[in-house]
This record gives structure tokens, sequence and C-alpha cells, in this order.
């Protein structure tokens, strides 16, 4: 099986951390995208790259890690990310919890420690994408049923027609007209203000 090689960007305020830690992925076959010094530029990196992993410290000049996280997080900017601090308090863990983060490992950061974390975080993250896609599938089809259930009735008042021939119309139409059965149901919603 090929090994797919996953893109990592680098955010820590220490250039031997940063060094450090380029040296582990690269020998463990992964691509460094990029590193930066804190937060505002983790997030450039992240627009720019996509990573598959951010590796992000939790104190940092400018903008602390866990801001950061929130906002590659909520801008859906990398797959996952990791926090590295040298701090293990509970406030610090709760607040990565909240912010969305895949792991948390506490520095000196060793490469036995790094490499699983990474693909254990890796592997939940792809997880989680595919219940989102699928969730997201669900909810599109629910809301193309729901737009069709009220122009059906519609077309059903309008014509005086039963619910079967008003299904069937609105089909005919998606067919004449090579549009889908949700896009004629808009198009009727929008003609009768509702």
């Amino acid at each position: 099986m090929e090994k797919i090689e996953k893109s990592v960007v680098i955010i820590d305020d220490e250039p031997i951390t940063r060094m450090d830690l380029r040296e582990m992925l690269e020998n463990q076959g992964y691509r460094v995208m990029g590193e930066a010094a804190d937060g505002f530029d983790a997030i450039e990196l992240c627009r720019q790259y996509l990573p598959d992993v951010v590796l992000l410290d939790v104190k940092m000049p400018l903008l602390d890690g866990l801001s950061a996280a929130r906002v590659i997080n909520n801008e859906n900017l990398a797959g996952t990310i990791i926090m590295l601090t040298a701090y293990n308090e509970k406030e610090f863990v709760n607040e990565a919890k909240i912010s969305g983060v895949g792991g948390y490992l506490v520095k000196p950061i060793e490469e036995t420690q790094l490499i699983p974390n990474i693909e254990i975080a890796v592997a939940r993250n792809m997880e989680f994408q595919k219940l989102r896609k699928e969730f997201e599938k669900v909810s599109e089809r629910l809301e193309n049923r729901r737009l069709i259930e009220q122009a059906k009735g519609i077309v059903m008042d309008k014509k005086g027609i039963s619910e079967q021939e008003a299904y069937d119309h609105i089909r005919k139409l998606s067919q004449m007209k090579n549009i889908s059965m949700k896009r004629v149901s808009e198009i009727i919603l929008s003609n009768t203000g509702v």
C-alpha cells in the first residue's frame, strides 16, 4: 500500500523547536509546508496551504495558539491541529478541547510521541469529515424533500389535483426543463410568495 504524504505546518516561537520538529517530520516522510512563530502567521500559512496537520504552540507572542486554533477550525483551514505546550494544566487542556484541536502534546516532544499522535489525529479527522459529508447529504435530501412537498401542496391547490398527480407534474417539469425537482420546486415556491 502506498504511503500518502501528509502536509504539515509548524507554528512555534522557538526556532530550535521548529527545526527539531521539521527534522522529525521529514525523516518520517511528512511534507513541511511552512513554519511560523505566531498565531497570525499560523492562520495565513493555513489559508495558503490547507495542511493536513498543524503543530501549534500554545504560548506565543501576538496571537496565542489557542486563539489561532479557533480561527483555523472555524474557517476549516486545516485537517487537524495538535497543540504543543510546556503547560499541562487542566485549564489549557480544557481550552484546547473547546478550540477543537485533535491532540495535545507536552514538551519536550519526542518522535515516538509525535508521529503516533499525528497519525491518530489525522485518522480521527478523516472519520469526522466522512461523517460530516454523510450528514450534509442527508440534510440536503431532507431539504429537497421539504421543498418538493411544499411545491406539491401549491400545485395541488392551484390545479385541484391529487398528491401523486402534483408530484408527477413537478417530475415532468424537471425532465422537460432538464433541471432538478428541487429547482422546479424553488421556482414554484418563489412565484407564490411562500
